[in-house]
């Protein structure tokens, strides 16, 4: 009888990472795709906690008061949109710890940003792209999509079962804290400089679309200026490779696919 060849070590791992995946499966509510989750909800929102405390010492908050007026009304709407949305849908659990915190940092980059729990960053140099309120709405509903849809938690996993072989968040931190604290901001988009289209995958960025139109439909903001938003954003975002060489869908193909499903959208609006 011929003896059974022994598991190579790299093999071990493969199967156990594979067993990993299989059992650290959860559900994107706006789209019913499956995506990985490694990291309970309290640890994400200890973390964001942290690393969001910590940006904003290590940042300089915006100055002009009517910008920060802005932002912090129009994600005032939208936490409001998001809470009513969860509690219409059997999903308030999906909000649980959230403690809403929105931001302006003074920086050039064309970016924006939401960390579990709600917490917030539009840096000012993505406002001359929002131009007004419903500009902003238009990326804060969809940075916010992104938090509630868990797209930096799946990203976190991914990156945490890549690196460092599928370690808990916690133990991550304890003995590689600078290397956590970079895939951390990496996940979120803190700190790309077009953070609001690269982060994150075409199926991840699609949900945020879908959801964030309807999250500022529901706020009282007309979804359809998410199309003027993106074409505002292709024109300031320069040349960029073809999609089939991209993480993220062309701005061709967000903007119809962002049309074709405005009319969904419209059925949520709430003219205040």
């Amino acid at each position: 009888m011929r003896r059974p060849r022994p598991t190579s070590y790299a093999g071990a791992l493969l199967i156990a990472a594979a067993l990993l995946v299989a059992t650290s499966c959860a559900t994107v509510a706006v789209s019913g795709r499956k995506q990985l989750n490694l990291v309970p909800d309290s640890e994400m929102l200890s973390m964001s906690n942290q690393q969001y405390a910590q940006f904003l010492q290590e940042n300089k908050k915006g100055t002009d008061a009517t910008q920060n007026a802005m932002v912090e009304r129009v994600g005032k709407r939208i936490q409001a949109a998001v809470e009513g949305y969860a509690k219409e849908t059997n999903r308030t659990a999906d909000l649980e710890g959230y403690a809403w915190e929105f931001n302006v940092v003074e920086s050039d980059q064309v970016n924006a940003w939401c960390m579990p729990g709600g917490k917030v960053v539009f840096y000012t140099g993505i406002l001359p792209v929002c131009q007004d309120e419903n500009g902003i709405a238009v990326v804060m509903g969809h940075e916010v999509a992104h938090a509630v849809a868990r797209h930096g938690s799946e990203r976190m996993s991914q990156q945490l079962l890549l690196q460092m072989g599928g370690s808990a968040l916690s133990a991550a931190v304890k003995t590689h804290p600078q290397e956590t604290q970079q895939l951390w901001m990496g996940a979120f988009g803190a700190g790309a400089q077009y953070g609001v289209m690269l982060p994150f995958g075409r199926a991840q960025e699609s949900e945020a679309d879908r959801l964030g139109l309807v999250f500022m439909a529901r706020a009282g903001y007309d979804p359809s200026h998410a199309v003027t938003f993106w074409q505002r954003m292709s024109q300031a975002g320069g040349e960029k490779p073809p999609e089939f060489m991209s993480t993220h869908p062309s701005d061709e193909a967000r903007i119809k696919k962002i049309k074709e499903e405005l009319p969904e959208a419209m059925k949520q609006y709430q003219k205040p």
